[in-house]
Formats: structure tokens, sequence, C-alpha cells
């Protein structure tokens, strides 16, 4: 009885997962309109020009994302020093430290952006 149940729930499947790309794939009519928008001319065509704000805000994000990346290796190089510090002190305490410090660092990053953002949202 098992085996029958099993059988059926695998060829649902399998023919779901036959039938998927077929379903992702769909393109229609309405789809090739909403590609369409913003490249004609009209009031929501896309800006030739690179203005300042895109180049800030490009420039901001890069920023932020390699923030990110070193605040990444310190926790990693952080929790490696703690799990092979073999119940050593000093090696641990010298781990709980980075965290700490990496800890403030990112809080500083993220609060100061978020100041930045406030500030130049009403300014601009």
């Amino acid at each position: 009885m098992l085996n029958k149940y099993f059988k059926i729930v695998l060829s649902s499947w399998s023919g779901a997962l036959a039938l998927a790309p077929h379903i992702v794939l769909a393109e229609t009519a309405a789809l090739k309109k909403l590609d369409e928008i913003g490249v004609r001319e009209g009031p929501y065509s896309a800006q030739s020009e690179t203005g300042l704000s895109t180049i800030t805000g490009a420039v901001v994000g890069a920023v932020l994302a390699l923030v990110g990346v070193i605040f990444l290796a310190l926790m990693v190089y952080a929790g490696y020093n703690w799990m092979t510090a073999r119940g050593e002190e000093e090696k641990v305490e010298k781990a709980k430290d980075t965290i700490t410090r990496a800890l403030i660092g990112i809080i500083i990053v993220v609060g100061a952006y978020a100041i930045w953002r406030f500030v130049f949202a009403y300014l601009f």
C-alpha cells in the first residue's frame, strides 16, 4: 500500500518538474510591453546622463559593501581564533576583543550611513 502511494507521489512530482520550464518561461504580450517602458521618450524614459547623486550612491554602496566584507572577515577570523584557542584564556580574550571591536565598527559605519541618508533626504 505504501509503495503505491510512493509511486503516485513520485509520478506527480516528475510531471510537475517536467512542466516547470514551460510555466516559468511563459511570455505574454503584456510582459513584452513592460520591457519597453522607459525606453522611449517621455516622462519615464531612462536618463542618458549620469548625475552626481548616481555616482555618489554608487561610491557609497561600494564602500559599504567593502566594509561588510571586512566585517565578515574579522568575524570569521575571531571565530576561528576562539575555536582554536583550546582553553587558553589569552587567545579567547583576544578573539572576544576582535569581535567586540568589529561590532562597534559596523555599528558606527551603519549609524553614519543612517545619518548621512537622513540628512541628504531632506537636503535634496
